[in-house]
Formats: structure tokens, C-alpha cells, sequence
């Protein structure tokens, strides 16, 4: 990426926001652009800033993240959405995943994993607290039948599968496509058939079905 990560806030805590960013700010390459109090005003902002991401609160008052977060990923698709919450519910988890965010964070996260996610989410790559990867592997496959996994397995094609397997690894379409010697726009292409063949709607879902299926395993 090119220039500094510009982020957005959205938090209905006045002193949480200046924390972090504060917080934020005093990491090389990072631009706190705008703050908002709410979903809808978060809504507003990342229409008109586009930012690369924006750090997303989950319960506040007026628009919820929860209602905000598809808005977002729908209206503004250049910027990733990070939630940062204190809510360790299983379905908020995947609601906001399904919604389209790219990573769900824990407010307790400490200070070096949150920089590290946010260069991570600005890079396209997925991000899960490490209390919540086991709550989101339980949920998947709570609405997956063995059955229908097995037939949807069958949908892939040999590249579409070797993709999946770096979305295993955590690795953004441009890695993936210097890996390949492919264009990137041609690896996008490819992530979307794989999200619809699989019947999934996030890259942090597809990259939890490929773990589970045994992709995406290092080399040696």
C-alpha cells in the first residue's frame, strides 16, 4: 500500500475514540482521518472519506454497528471493516463476518495485535481475536451439513482450490496473485466464484472452511 492507512473510528465512547486514537496516531504510517459517535454518521463519513478501514463498535446508540457494517462494506467495497467490541457472542461474530466486516477484534486486544490487525485489515487479510477463532470455526460449522460440504467441494476447480488454499494462509489478493504470476484482478475474479460456489460471504468464513478442510498448510 501506497502512503499512510487512513482509518476511521466509530465508537460512542468520546474517551475510547481518543485513545485509540491517540493510540493510532503514533504509529508509523497511520492517519486517524475522521471520528463518529454512530453507525449511521459512520456511514455518512466512509462515503465521503473512503478510508482504508474503519475500526467498527458494535452496540451503540442510534445505528448499531451490526446495521452499519453491510451499509459500508455495500456502499464503500475500497474500505475494510474491522469490528472492535466487547462482545464475545458467537452471532454477533458471524453476523458481522456474513455482513461483510473483515475482522472482528476484542476491546481487551493489546496494543501491539490491534496495530498489527489494522495493517493486516488494510492489506485485505482477515483478522479474528484468538478468543473468538474458536466460536467462529463452531459456528461455521453449525450451518454447514458434512453432506452439502462434500458437493460444494466438488463445485471448485484445481486453481479456484489452490486460491483457497492461500486464503488459509491469511494471504490479500495481491500476494496471492504474485504467487501465481496472475493478475490480481483475475485472483478477485476467482475469490468471488469460490465465496458463491461455497455458498460463503466472507473471505474470513472461506479461509475457516479451508483450514478445516486440510488446505492452506505450510510447506515442510
Amino acid at each position: 500500500m501506497n502512503g499512510n492507512i487512513r482509518i476511521l473510528l466509530v465508537d460512542d465512547h468520546t474517551l475510547f475514540r481518543s485513545g485509540i486514537k491517540s493510540l493510532l496516531e503514533r504509529q508509523p504510517g497511520m492517519e486517524v482521518v475522521d471520528e463518529a459517535c454512530d453507525g449511521l454518521e459512520g456511514i455518512k463519513r466512509a462515503r465521503i472519506l473512503k478510508p482504508d478501514v474503519v475500526l467498527l463498535d458494535l452496540h451503540m446508540t442510534g445505528l448499531s454497528g451490526r446495521d452499519a457494517v453491510q451499509l459500508i462494506c455495500e456502499e464503500v467495497p475500497e474500505t475494510n471493516v474491522l469490528m472492535l467490541t466487547v462482545s464475545e457472542d458467537s452471532e454477533d461474530l458471524l453476523a458481522t463476518l456474513r455482513a461483510g466486516a473483515i475482522g472482528y477484534l476484542l476491546k481487551n486486544i493489546e496494543v501491539d495485535a490491534l496495530v498489527n490487525a489494522v495493517r493486516s485489515a488494510a492489506r485485505g487479510e482477515a483478522v479474528v481475536s484468538p478468543q473468538m477463532t474458536a466460536k467462529l470455526v463452531a459456528g461455521v460449522r453449525s450451518e454447514r451439513k458434512s453432506e452439502d460440504i462434500q458437493a460444494e467441494k466438488e463445485k471448485l476447480s484445481p486453481r479456484e482450490r489452490e486460491i483457497l488454499g492461500f486464503l488459509a494462509r491469511g494471504e490479500s489478493n495481491k500476494q496471492i496473485a504474485r504467487n501465481l504470476n496472475l493478475a490480481e484482478s483475475t485472483v478477485k475474479i476467482h475469490v468471488q466464484n469460490i465465496l458463491k460456489k461455497l455458498n460463503l460471504t466472507s473471505r474470513v468464513q472461506a479461509a475457516v472452511y479451508a483450514v478445516e478442510q486440510g488446505l492452506g498448510k505450510s510447506e515442510g
